[in-house]
């Protein structure tokens, strides 16, 4: 199944404190749960604007969907095509 890395623009959102960022958590999970099995996220990256996901999900348009249904922005959406890390210099 594919995987797609979303950026999502949010202002402040680093300065987010743990109960904003488990509300944040608690809304996607939710909306995951209606939309079904084929849709994961794996985890999320928080920085000073962004919010940078990791999701499976057969298709781009899930994952919009998913941003649609829970409110979230989907600035970008970008399939992975590949995965590198030091053991693939080896």
């Amino acid at each position: 199944m594919p995987k797609y890395v979303i950026e999502r623009e949010i202002p402040d959102v680093g300065k987010s404190t743990s109960e904003q960022l488990k509300s944040i958590s608690q809304t996607s999970c939710g909306v995951l749960g209606k939309m079904g099995s084929e849709i994961q996220w794996l985890q999320s990256y928080v920085t000073g604007d962004k919010i940078y996901c990791v999701y499976i999900a057969p298709n781009e348009e899930m994952v919009r969907e998913h941003a649609r249904q829970g409110g979230f922005p989907a600035n970008s959406v970008s399939k992975v095509e590949n995965i590198i890390d030091p053991t693939t210099a080896e």
